[in-house]
């Protein structure tokens, strides 16, 4: 398993690879509900996940306008908790599942709101009945690649754990229509953050039907914006047990000013009063002293230009009480302590340890 971080010529790379992509989605992804997937489960295992049928003709520029409205109708994006948004889940359609010596890694699409499914990739290891469950999100721009690798998934389930994993809100594969070309993570990063906020309620509430998986308590290990993500879930659902955290993005006001992730043709718009006023209350800053999460960490390298100094200076004096911190001058020098130390190992460590919740446990998404 390996950490990086982009530089900012990575970084406009990365975008450029985004914006094409968006441009083959508005070609081809319907702007409806995607129910494209067969809805019966393959009779037995399949050899590998399924690929998606042939997409339908584009919506036209009208369509985007007005799928972005309904969305925003049927979803309040200024709200972290999923109580009272009335998002119903359509059934969920199987993708196939993989078999190999050590787990099996199955894909799910999930979706609750139009044009928005959401892929799922759950490892199991064998010989582990039920096991514990611990979600993973890697944040923009990382798409669906590592947790297709067969050396992630046997890492992710080594010590007999679940791993479930999936992409954020504009974000790899999930960039797409209503979405325009110019349109990216962080010039969307209200609806970013509030949208995948309510992706982790809502993957967490699938996994509890599945009787497959014990989730009474779960871990979630997050990098980057997906660290941030992390945080806010935590906030509002209490089924987040144990919290790992790498560099999570936040300090909006410093982090949009100086991080070298924001393109400086665009940075005037982020620091104006009515963006920051949007994301304000998505900030970890504001967030962390008030989290209840029991078991939290927070990992920082000093090298990374995505978070500036004074950002990653603020979130670490916003950790909660009791909270571990860990911090390396370089990215060699974390992966060196990330192997002697075994870092990885550490949530799941902290989520075995955790004591069974009270019977009267009630997730953020009921």
């Amino acid at each position: 398993m390996t950490f990086r971080t982009a530089s900012h010529t990575f970084g406009r790379c990365a975008r450029v690879v985004f914006m094409k992509a968006h441009l083959f989605s508005l070609m081809f992804l319907p702007a409806v509900s995607v129910h494209t997937w067969a809805q019966s489960a393959p009779a037995k295992p399949t050899s590998a996940e399924s690929t998606a049928p042939q997409p339908d003709p584009a919506p036209t520029p009208e369509q985007i306008h007005d799928l972005k409205l309904k969305l925003m109708e049927h979803e309040d994006w200024t709200k972290l908790s999923i109580k009272g948004l009335g998002l119903q889940p359509n059934p969920p359609l199987p993708g196939g599942i993989i078999d190999r010596p050590q787990f099996t890694r199955e894909l799910v699409r999930l979706q609750w709101r139009q044009s928005d499914p959401v892929d799922i990739y759950i490892s199991m290891p064998k010989g582990v009945k039920n096991p514990r469950v611990v979600l993973y999100l890697y944040g923009y721009p990382s798409d669906a690649s590592r947790l297709t690798a067969d050396e992630w998934c046997a890492g992710a389930t080594k010590g007999g754990f679940a791993a479930v994993g999936f992409v954020s809100a504009l974000t790899g594969e999930r960039f797409h229509a209503p979405w325009l070309m110019k349109q990216w993570f962080v010039s969307e990063l209200p609806a970013s953050l509030a949208i995948t906020t309510h992706d982790v309620q809502m993957i967490l509430n699938y996994l509890e039907t599945r009787g497959d998986l014990n989730t009474d308590r779960v871990a979630m290990y997050a990098q980057g914006s997906g660290a941030t993500i992390g945080i806010l879930a935590a906030s509002v659902d209490p089924r987040i047990q144990v919290l790992d955290l790498l560099n999570p993005w936040g300090d909006w006001p410093d982090w949009l000013k100086q991080s070298g992730w924001v393109p400086d043709s665009e940075r005037p718009d982020y620091l104006r009063p009515e963006f920051l006023e949007k994301v304000a209350a998505f900030d970890p800053v504001q967030v962390l002293p008030k989290l209840t999460t029991p078991v939290v960490r927070l990992q920082q390298v000093k090298d990374d230009r995505i978070t500036p100094t004074a950002a990653r200076e603020k979130i670490a004096a916003a950790l909660p009480r009791g909270a571990a911190f860990l911090q390396s001058d370089s990215w060699p020098e974390y992966m060196k302590t990330f192997k002697e130390q075994n870092l990885w190992g550490w949530v799941k460590e902290k989520l075995a340890g955790q004591p069974d919740p009270a019977p009267t446990h009630s997730g953020g998404g009921l």
